[in-house]
């Protein structure tokens, strides 16, 4: 089997997504793949289900702290979750702009 490194994940998900990846896509497919349910993972990131819903749907912003948060209990690079959810609050801002984040 042929599994693509962590940090080549948001690549391949705007490859198959045909656009630019939104945080809750990202959220969704990787509790997918990780075949974990929407209330295990709210309980995880001490979240209500609901909320978790929102954020996959698009219809909650994620701030940079929990997109942090999301990151460090996942196991993936902060730099990326962070800069994924920033590209998605500029483009709802009508700001259509790339991140590129580098750890001080």
């Amino acid at each position: 089997m042929i599994t693509k490194k962590k940090s080549e994940a948001k690549a391949f998900l705007e490859d198959i997504s045909g656009g630019p990846l939104t945080f809750g896509e990202m959220i969704w497919s990787i509790r997918q793949a990780d075949e974990i349910s929407q209330t295990d993972m709210a309980r995880r990131m001490k979240i209500s289900r609901a909320m978790l819903c929102d954020i996959e749907k698009g219809r909650r912003p994620v701030s940079v702290e929990r997109a942090k948060r999301f990151a460090e209990e996942l196991g993936y690079s902060v730099t990326q979750f962070v800069a994924v959810a920033v590209e998605e609050q500029l483009r709802k801002s009508g700001f259509n702009a790339k991140i590129h984040l580098e750890a001080a």
